[in-house]
This record gives C-alpha cells, structure tokens and sequence, in this order.
C-alpha cells in the first residue's frame, strides 16, 4: 500500500489568537515527525484550493457567503465563543477541503493507496449553517459526498475516534442513510453536548460516547462492540476518518486516557475492514490534538499503520 500525504502551507496561516489551542505549531510539529526516516517512503502532495461548488456539497450557500463576507483584512474576529478568522483562514480552510478533493480522486483511481490529509482548521463540528468547535466547514461530510457525486459510488463510512463528538458530520449525515457515522468520545455533557446512544439517524448514526477517565479498555471495547460490527454491515466502498487524538492522556481539554498503542490499534482495526468491504480505499483527516507531543506521536503512528498495510 503505498501512502499518501496532502497538506499546504496555506493551513499555518489560519491565525486563530494568543494561547488558542488549535493554533498553526500543531501541523508543524506533525509535520517534523512525519519527516523521520521511516516515513521515506509517503508521497507528498501540496493540496489544492477547494472551490464554492466542493463546499455547497455540504453546506448552505448563505452560509458559505456569510463566512466569505466576514474574511478580515487585518486582525481576528470571533465567530462564536471558540471559532476565529484572521485573513489567512479562508484560504486554510479551501486548503483543506482542497486536500481532502485530492486524496478521493487518487483513492479511487489509483488501485492499493491511501491518504492522510495533515490540515487545519479542522472541520467535524462544522454543521450545514454554523461554524463551531474551531470549525469552519466540514471536511469529511465534502470528501464522502464529493465521492459520491464525483465517482457514483453508494456508500460512504466515516469513522470519527476524536474525544469531541463530531455533531457537525452527524447533522450532514443524519437523514442520507448512504451515509455512515460511528463515533467513539468523552459523553455529554463534554463539548459539544451531542453524541447520545439514542441519536440513530435512519439507522446510520453509531455513537459510542464513554465517560470520563475511561482509558484503553473502554475505548477498546467500544470500538469493537459497537462501531466495527455496524461498519462491516454497513459495507461502505470508501472508509474515511475523522483521526482526532484529543483523547491522548497528555491532552490539556479532554478527561480520556488513550495512548499510541490504542492509535495503532483502532488503525489496524479499520484498515482491516476497510481491505475486505473497500480494496482498502482509506482517506485520514486530521482533527484535534491539542498537546503538541501527544497529538504528533500519536498521527505518526496512525500513519505508519496506514503505510504498513
């Protein structure tokens, strides 16, 4: 399987304050350890710049107008208590939505590869009309119906193992029961307070939230109980992740207590489904992480489980 990276340097330029977690050392330091010797072999690529018709696949178009109108020449304005804007996070976040365009065309015409989109602004609380969670639009829900619209093909499983439940992806999703979304994260009433057992959608909704302080056993057995029996039976054709590592126990914002190991384990476990239901066609976007050593540690070895498949 050959591996491939997509990220620009547009995405360091999303300023989002003093001392704001998801600020532009995150990408940096995942990439200084995706430099090392052992990922030789990843592909890299400069994303391209998405378009307005990428992000009306997902969202409103008096949504998508509204953040365009409010793009600052200078400073940072807020859009709501977590969400910022400085004159480089447009371009970031088209940067982003760039990527994840780039790594479905090549998944789906190039036969035994997989992706892993290093961007920022992250995207899974993104919903239809509102930008929430350091979210501005949602990645993930455009890949998924990007490769629906683009390659006819019928069902798309996103995968979510961020501690923050990812509402925006869910509310896209909900009601298109082409669709998958299977969540592991801290329960509510944790940010953002969404992500209940009982919110099912038509039947393609999985939540699996898990209470604070659970740790490897618990994350463990809810992937297996929960998520990969309804994965493996919803039989998608292209397995998308939405790989936040905020659940890492050195992580400032979250009460979980994951380590690498659980990373490498809940990879291997989805790349193992994803190379029976799929030809292994897999696409990795980054989500949160807000200790930088966690959150670099953490990607690296979700990245070498996805070159080692």
């Amino acid at each position: 399987m050959v591996t491939h990276l997509f990220t620009h340097r547009d995405c360091l330029f999303h300023d989002t304050g003093y001392e704001h977690p998801e600020k532009a050392d995150r990408l940096r330091m995942v990439w200084q350890y995706l430099e090392e010797e052992e990922f030789e072999n990843i592909v890299h690529h400069e994303a391209s710049m998405g378009d307005t018709s990428l992000l009306e696949l997902a969202h409103t178009v008096d949504y998508i107008n509204s953040i365009k109108a409010a793009r600052p020449s200078s400073g940072i304005i807020q859009l709501d208590p977590d969400t910022f804007m400085s004159p480089g996070s447009y371009d970031a976040a088209l940067r982003g939505v760039g990527a994840v365009r780039d790594a479905v065309d090549l998944v789906m015409t190039q036969s035994k590869t997989n992706s892993f989109c290093a961007i920022r602004p992250p995207g899974h609380h993104a919903e239809a009309d509102r930008a929430m969670g350091y979210c501005l639009f949602n990645n993930v829900a455009i890949a998924a119906l990007y490769a629906q619209k683009a390659y006819g093909i019928e069902r798309v499983a996103v995968v979510d193992f961020d501690v923050h439940h990812g509402n925006g992806t869910q509310a896209i999703f909900e009601n298109d029961p082409s669709l998958f979304y299977g969540s592991t994260h801290q329960e509510a009433p944790f940010y953002p307070g969404t992500g209940h057992k009982h919110e099912t959608g038509v039947g393609n909704i999985v939540n699996s939230p898990l209470p604070e302080g659970s740790g490897s056993n618990e994350f463990r057995a809810a992937i297996e109980r929960d998520i990969l029996p309804a994965l493996i039976n919803f039989d998608p054709q292209l397995l998308i992740i939405s790989a936040g590592f905020d659940g890492h126990h050195q992580d400032p914002r979250a009460g979980l207590n994951l380590d690498e190991a659980d990373y490498v384990w809940v990879s291997e476990k989805l790349l193992e489904i994803a190379a029976n239901c799929c030809d292994g066609r897999v696409i990795s976007v980054l989500e949160g992480g807000y200790d930088l050593v966690g959150l670099a540690q953490s990607a690296a070895v979700h990245v070498k489980a996805l070159l080692e498949v």
